[in-house]
């Protein structure tokens, strides 16, 4: 039969049933049964064709999961739904939702005009109040796919018999029951609204719907007629008579034995209520997914969810992680200092650890590791390094004085007085400098390399705070009027850095100048298909892989001979790092890499500038406990570059020849 032909016969038959229920119920409103008949026709026919419309947006639950396929939990918003293909739900769960929702279903089109005529008699002996509904299971379907906000008029249901029966014409009965379980409401619990069977049946029962014994597949299917009425962790009484009336029907039907019924019916509720769209494990971790997903697709693409998010967060490392926070030294959960540590895979920028000993609760759900901006101290000392290294600079026999305090005038006449912890170290060569964390010589470093190029050279290998400020003040990464201090390079940074960006910015220097930027997302598989892997992406290559292995040989020291000897060393021969400490010691960092990862450790007061402790000792130790687990005994070594940069030593610098006198000794090394 022809569409054309299947439509006339629809409207005959449409015509035939609504002229009964006009004469019966609606001919006050409409008059006389001819023009009532002839109204109904004209309304159907001027009903907009089902391909016109677009199916309403209706919000999927999206799942996480660690990198070894374990769920970390599901991202949802004020709903949640997880739709299933048929063969995913139970037989019972279809038998129990027709013989209570729709008895004819699989003989009748998209309406069943008998019903609505039956509900509307029904509903007249009840003084006019509505006692049962008359819609199909097919127009339940296109209610709840494409009409928001539905009134409850006679023209609107109408327009829905128009699209049910389309619907009706399009899809296969088994295709149009599956939709309908995958878009029906099933209460709302915890704030929460379980659309669909899927949802309805992990929330009730914690189980998937495939797995529904009769008594609970007929409790669902009695629900979504008055979800709120029937809620069975609200009113359990009431949903066991909902439940009973389903399990008569499907009795009556012939769906089930009069034994089944029975036993069924003499059955408590089984109730098993689940965390399971709500329970999340990592939440530090979790969250910060949740931000990148915003960040890289939009909120509406979160929001319309369906996603399948693979992160490279691996489980056995953040068990790791939190256990070497946890014994920090230092740390107290009653206001005294605070750890975090960031860790990301050296080749691939993928975060595969993220702890902080402060835990996560309601009362907090700040992340120390991704969201602290602190001030980085000499561990930032780094991009100046590097930077001296890409002008050509030779750190072995570059040679400046590291006595203490001395001034020195900056751009613009301006003195800047610099200390080290302590005063008097003399001439010493850029390596040793940077073994010891002398604060003077890398002042003056700074100036000679360019305070804007060390900044670019931060950028570049991954800092993403910004590092100066405009001429109002507010922070600033880039521009002519971006001032940046000359004391960022020293640590002295106004907003501070986070222990990510500084795990990624160093592992650059683990890659071989390659800079990857970092990411909790493997992949992420969305609901058509389409695979996205940012932790696959290239990276961008910022140092030549002389440049970045010349700073690692020197880095490598500061573990053997500097500030952090005796702390920081997990017994490989390729490890290499940076301690740093701020101002009155309150600030204690230590950032180190190998070939495989590279690790941030702050340790610090969240809510002030209390006294800490140096970095060597304090968050050394912490690094140490963590990479010994992580790298095991395999200790790869830094590929050794085919060609390493000339460099040479420095001669007639600002920063060794620039106005300069010792003054009395000061304060403790940023």
């Amino acid at each position: 039969m022809s569409r054309r032909a299947r439509r006339h016969q629809r409207r005959r038959s449409l015509s035939k049933w609504l002229l009964i229920g006009c004469l019966v119920f609606a001919l006050p409103a409409v008059g006389a049964a001819g023009v009532g008949a002839a109204w109904v026709l004209r309304v159907y026919d001027s009903a907009p064709a089902l391909d016109t419309l677009r199916p309403l947006r209706q919000t999927d639950v999206s799942t996480v999961y660690a990198a070894d396929g374990s769920r970390l939990g599901a991202i949802h918003f004020d709903t949640v739904r997880d739709p299933v293909p048929g063969r995913r739900i139970a037989p019972a769960v279809r038998q129990a939702t027709v013989a209570i929702e729709d008895r004819n279903f699989y003989t009748e089109g998209g309406v069943d005009p008998q019903a609505i005529v039956r509900a509307g008699w029904r509903d007249l002996l009840a003084g006019g109040k509505p006692v049962q509904g008359g819609s199909t299971i097919t127009q339940q379907l296109v209610r709840n796919r494409y009409i928001s906000h539905p009134s409850d008029t006679l023209k609107r249901k109408i327009v829905e018999a128009h699209l049910a029966d389309e619907e009706n014409d399009r899809y296969t009965k088994a295709s149009i029951l599956t939709q309908y379980l995958n878009t029906a409401p099933y209460g709302t619990n915890g704030g929460l609204t379980a659309i669909g069977v899927q949802a309805a049946a992990e929330t009730y029962f914690s189980k998937p719907a495939s797995r529904l014994t009769l008594r609970e597949a007929a409790l669902l299917a009695g629900l979504p007629q008055a979800p709120s009425d029937y809620d069975p962790l609200v009113h359990p009484r009431l949903a066991r008579e909902r439940r009973n009336e389903v399990l008569r029907a499907m009795r009556a039907q012939g769906y089930i034995t009069g034994r089944q019924g029975s036993r069924a019916i003499r059955a408590g509720l089984g109730l098993h209520p689940s965390q399971h769209y709500t329970r999340v494990r990592e939440p530090y971790v979790f969250d910060l997914v949740r931000r990148e997903l915003v960040r890289r697709y939009g909120l509406a693409a979160v929001r319309r969810g369906g996603l399948k998010v693979y992160t490279t967060i691996r489980p056995r490392l953040e068990g790791v992680a939190q256990q070497s926070v946890d014994a920090c030294a230092v740390c107290s959960p009653d206001g005294g200092p605070a750890s975090a540590l960031a860790s990301v895979d050296s080749s691939s920028g993928a975060i595969v650890a993220l702890a902080s000993s402060q835990r996560y609760s309601r009362r907090s759900q700040f992340n120390f590791a991704a969201q602290a901006h602190r001030q980085p101290g000499s561990s930032f000392k780094t991009f100046v390094l590097a930077t001296a290294i890409k002008q050509g600079i030779d750190p072995a026999t570059t040679y400046l004085d590291g006595s203490s305090p001395m001034t020195l005038t900056i751009p613009g006449g301006i003195p800047w007085t610099v200390h080290n912890a302590e005063p008097g170290k003399g001439t010493m060569s850029l390596t040793q400098a940077t073994w010891n964390s002398i604060d003077v010589v890398y002042a003056q470093l700074a100036l000679d390399v360019g305070v804007r190029n060390f900044a670019e050279t931060a950028y570049d290998m991954g800092i993403t705070s910004p590092l100066g400020t405009d001429a109002d003040g507010r922070p600033c990464r880039r521009g002519r009027s971006c001032f940046v201090p000359p004391a960022a390079a020293i640590g002295g940074l106004d907003e501070g850095v986070t222990p990510l960006e500084m795990a990624d910015a160093y592992a650059t220097l683990a890659d071989g100048g390659v800079r990857h930027r970092a990411t909790t997302i493997a992949k992420v598989v969305f609901p058509d298909g389409k695979v996205d892997r940012p932790a696959a992406a290239k990276g961008v290559r910022v140092l030549t892989p002389g440049q970045a292995y010349a700073v690692t040989r020197i880095l490598e020291g500061v573990i053997t001979r500097g500030t952090g000897a005796g702390y920081t060393s997990i017994g490989c021969r390729s490890e290499a790092g940076k301690t740093g400490t701020t101002d009155n010691e309150s600030d204690a960092w230590f950032v180190g890499y190998t070939p495989r990862y590279s690790t941030a450790v702050w340790t610090g007061h969240p809510l002030s500038r209390a006294f800490t402790g140096y970095g060597g000792p304090t968050s050394g130790p912490i690094w140490r406990a963590y990479m010994q687990a992580a790298q095991g005994q395999d200790c790869p070594d830094f590929a050794t570059p085919a060609r390493m940069p000339a460099l040479s030593p420095l001669h007639g610098g600002r920063g060794a020849f620039a106005q300069a006198r010792v003054i009395e000794p000061g304060a403790k090394d940023r």
